[in-house]
């Protein structure tokens, strides 16, 4: 994910390679950043504990301690942006205080600039903070704000949502496959359903029952296979999968707290 918002920021140029400066202890791991985007590079969290505007913390949760033993002491008080899944912003809190403190939450498509993003800041932020964090998600996808009352929410369904669609494209190239087409033709038919009925839903802006009731005319195809969608509960299996997802998140923000 780090990767991904490295490559996107200097893409666009939100930022130029000579404004970036990332810390990674693994030598060819910077090395490899260094070149790919020419950026600067540190295995000293120190570095950029000094940094002007912002900080992201892309890091395991679990080695969370000893990065902030690392950035501790920075002369200024940038923002502080987390994507660590899980982590509350009181821990992090904790670990920064009196530091503008934003908690982001984006998703896999972020790593082909198609993510979703849900950012929820602590009491220190202002509007130029945010405007920051929205910018630099942007390059990535797009970007809303939420409470952090919320954010288990978003965790159930954009941040596990990918996972849902995978089955789902994968569940009707199967079925094609079952009516007889070739896996390859199948999976291609699977693939560019599900993405040019998502861009026809964001394009136009009309409720998906809307789409549905277009597509399924009297005692057609379509209603046929909806009516046994109905059956096996589709609709429900997608809110509950959603519902435990959100409740496994809850669990895991308690732990961390």
């Amino acid at each position: 994910m780090a990767e991904a918002i490295l490559s996107r920021l200097v893409s666009q140029q939100i930022y130029g390679p000579e404004q970036v400066l990332v810390s990674d202890p693994q030598l060819n791991r910077r090395e490899f950043l260094k070149q790919t985007y020419q950026v600067r590079v540190s295995e000293d969290n120190q570095a950029a504990a000094n940094a002007s505007e912002a900080v992201i913390l892309a890091v395991k949760p679990q080695i969370l301690d000893r990065v902030i033993a690392g950035l501790a002491g920075g002369q200024d008080k940038p923002l502080i942006i987390s994507v660590l899944a899980g982590t509350p912003i009181s821990r992090l809190e904790f670990g920064f205080p009196d530091h503008p403190i934003i908690r982001a939450m984006p998703n896999t498509p972020a790593t082909v600039g198609a993510g979703m993003t849900a950012l929820a800041p602590n009491k220190l932020v202002e509007a130029y903070h945010l405007s920051l964090a929205k910018s630099i998600f942007a390059a990535v996808g797009q970007v809303v704000e939420v409470p952090e009352s919320l954010m288990d929410g978003v965790t159930g369904l954009s941040g596990s949502g990918p996972a849902y669609v995978a089955l789902l494209v994968e569940a009707l190239a199967d079925g094609g496959v079952a009516s007889g087409l070739p896996r390859s033709i199948a999976a291609k038919l699977a693939l560019q359903t599900v993405l040019g009925t998502a861009q026809y839903l964001q394009e136009t802006g009309i409720h998906p029952a809307e789409l549905k009731d277009r597509v399924t005319s009297p005692g057609g195809t379509t209603i046929a296979g909806v009516t046994v969608l109905e059956k096996m509960g589709f609709r429900a299996a997608l809110i509950e999968a959603v519902r435990a997802a959100f409740r496994r998140s809850q669990e895991l923000g308690k732990h961390k707290s």
